[in-house]
């Protein structure tokens, strides 16, 4: 078993709630713009809220909560996207004692009624009509629910005018008898198997990463002498969204929202509100860098492109070894080189993020390492972060000067981080949360003599590195006996511009297969770009789709043993996504469900695989990606 910790920094011990740093930055510095709004929908213009009206907006609707019953201890939730309202919402809550219940707004009429029965919600903020109306449909089974409020009906000004008579004095009575161990959140997991699970966050877990980060890297967040500020479009409803609002309340970071997720809104978000730091998962750094590619090659530099991202990751893997102690850096032609794309390439890539943008953070899932060094090499560095619900956010970060692309880096000061016998990843530490709600054997499950067993497969170096390689539960295990971590293969097979999603599959089956979704946007590119004529286009044309599919498996095995080699793949005509069932809100793979969706799917092409000739070992190994794959 190895183990972990770095020493904690010089952070303040929290004393009250979350809504504090509201109340202290606005009396410390007024003036200060900490949110910005825009001037109108779609509006290219952003107005900027300064902390003094940040606070007095919070009080009038913590006024109004009051007025309305909401004392200390309950709990109201929260069902919109990522907007001005949600912040504002969040901390006049926090202000008067009560707990928010985070609330995915896509989530189905069973989880939306699920997650408000387990809660024991008194009350739900919702969005829009259509929210209304899922939860109405299930207000008989919530006999606790006593408030609706509408945001696009006008919820925040009702809830205003209805606190006009309650002093401020009083929201400021019971703000002060907030405790940094009160429950502050309930956030639930995203229920990837089974019913997702309440985690009750306290302010103090909440606060705690925010606050290390804030002291060891809040000074990467902008260049001397600028505010930072960060657009924030991840959702709330997630524990990482929550986490960047409490970064950018208490470390005085201007925040903007952004609740459309679209490629076209999220980049016309960035040009005009221009950050100088990102924060996305995964999949949105994946979704850039193919949409880069896309557009070079519409415009015919599609090999300029691919010689310019070669040269970024090149020249960032020397910069890496010479930082880490392992090499002297770029060489002279490497520099040269890389300063040519700097002036024809890079600096317009970094200007489709707002042009401000020099260090990112991914968090979620882990980022491969070849993109983590894309954008190092056009001057964006993206650490790779982990953390989960149960964590309240991150638990570990890259060391300054001494970051390693491929890792998720060391623990976070404070943190203690240990790798069981078996793989299992387990943290110990002040984000830990208290427990599951009304589950005290997942409770104690998770919580085993103050370390939290995470669920989550990884390794541990002799620096305190802290590498992810899947979650526990799942690995595959094939009816050879081979265990499989199907997230490095899934990781590999997103990384070819065709493909959108990726599911391993193979337990108790002969081999690993795969099933795979294409990119909407590139594959119609793709397709557009192919000179095929005359008639059988389309037979062509799917031979070359599946030809470039098998490509793109085949570079995903050249990181694994033959015995872990995807050896049949199907491609999918629909993406996995939230409406059909297939991805938690988070976006996150729902495994089992997908296995059971597509079961006809995967029995035939293990039939399909089955009924192939059988071919010497070394005959097998060269041609296996046109002979294993099965289309539909």
């Amino acid at each position: 078993m190895r183990d972990f910790a770095v020493a904690p920094p010089a952070v303040s011990p929290l004393t009250g709630g979350l809504a504090d740093s509201v109340f202290e930055t606005a009396a410390r510095t007024p003036v200060l713009a900490v949110l910005a709004r825009r001037a109108a929908p779609g509006s290219a213009t952003w107005d900027e809220v300064t902390a003094v009206e940040l606070r007095d907006q919070v009080v009038d609707l913590a006024k109004g909560f009051v007025a309305s019953g909401i004392s200390p201890g309950h709990r109201v939730a929260i069902m919109a996207r990522t907007r001005y309202e949600w912040t504002v919402l969040s901390y006049a809550l926090w202000a008067v004692g009560a707990e928010v219940v985070p609330v995915y707004p896509t989530s189905s009429r069973d989880q939306v009624a699920w997650i408000l029965r387990d809660s024991a919600c008194v009350g739900v903020v919702v969005e829009d009509e259509q929210s209304v109306m899922t939860v109405g449909s299930v207000c008989a089974t919530l006999p606790r629910l006593r408030h609706v409020w509408q945001l696009d009906t006008g919820a925040l000004e009702e809830l205003a005018r209805r606190g006009e008579h309650v002093p401020a004095t009083t929201v400021d009575s019971l703000r002060r008898i907030v405790l940094p161990d009160s429950t502050a959140v309930i956030a639930y997991t995203s229920g990837t198997s089974g019913r997702p699970l309440g985690c009750a966050l306290s302010h103090r877990s909440l606060a705690s990463p925010c606050d290390t980060l804030l002291a060891g890297w809040g000074q990467t967040a902008a260049p001397p002498g600028e505010q930072a500020s960060v657009l924030a479009f991840l959702p709330f409803s997630h524990v990482y969204g929550l986490m960047i609002q409490g970064l950018c309340l208490r470390g005085g970071i201007l925040m903007g929202h952004e609740p459309d997720l679209s490629a076209e809104s999220l980049s016309a978000a960035l040009k005009s509100f221009r950050p100088t730091y990102l924060y996305a998962v995964p999949s949105v750094f994946e979704k850039i860098y193919k949409n880069f590619l896309r557009v070079a090659q519409e415009s015919g530099r599609g090999a300029l492109f691919e010689r310019a991202a070669e040269t970024a990751r090149d020249f960032a893997a020397a910069v890496e070894r010479h930082r880490l102690g392992r090499g002297s850096g770029p060489g002279f032609d490497l520099r040269l080189q890389h300063a040519l794309f700097e002036r024809t390439v890079y600096r317009r890539l970094r200007a489709a993020l707002g042009g401000r943008v020099h260090r990112a953070t991914s968090g979620g899932s882990p980022l491969h390492r070849d993109l983590s060094l894309f954008y190092e090499g056009i001057g964006v560095y993206v650490h790779d972060g982990y953390g989960l619900t149960e964590t309240s956010g991150g638990v570990t970060m890259q060391p300054l000067g001494r970051e390693r692309s491929g890792t998720v880096g060391q623990a976070l000061p404070g943190t203690d981080i240990r790798v069981a016998d078996d793989g299992e990843i387990l943290v110990r530490g002040p984000s830990v949360f208290q427990g599951y709600v009304n589950d005290d054997d997942a409770t104690r499950a998770a919580l085993r003599g103050g370390w939290l067993a995470t669920g989550d497969l990884g390794s541990l170096d002799d620096d305190g590195y802290l590498t992810i390689t899947g979650r526990k539960k799942d690995v595959i295990i094939t009816s050879g006996g081979k265990s499989v971590a199907p997230a490095a293969l899934e990781q590999r097979l997103r990384m070819h511009p065709l493909v959108h999603q990726a599911v391993v599959v193979g337990d108790n089956r002969p081999c690993v297969g795969a099933l795979i979704t294409l990119d909407p946007d590139f594959l119609a590119h793709w397709r557009a770009s192919l000179t095929l004529y005359g008639e059988g286009r389309e037979a062509r044309e799917e031979n070359a789709l599946r030809e470039e599919i098998g490509r793109a498996v085949a570079a995903a095995n050249s990181s694994v043993s033959r015995s872990e080699s995807i050896r049949a793949f199907r491609i999918l005509p629909q993406p996995f996504d939230h409406a059909n069932g297939l991805l938690t809100p988070s976006m996150k793979l729902r495994r089992d469900s997908i296995v059971r969706h597509y079961a006809a799917e995967i029995e035939a092409m293990y039939q399909a695989r089955a009924r192939l000739p059988r071919q010497a070992p070394t005959e097998e190994i060269l041609s296996w990606d046109d002979a294993d794959d099965v289309f539909r």
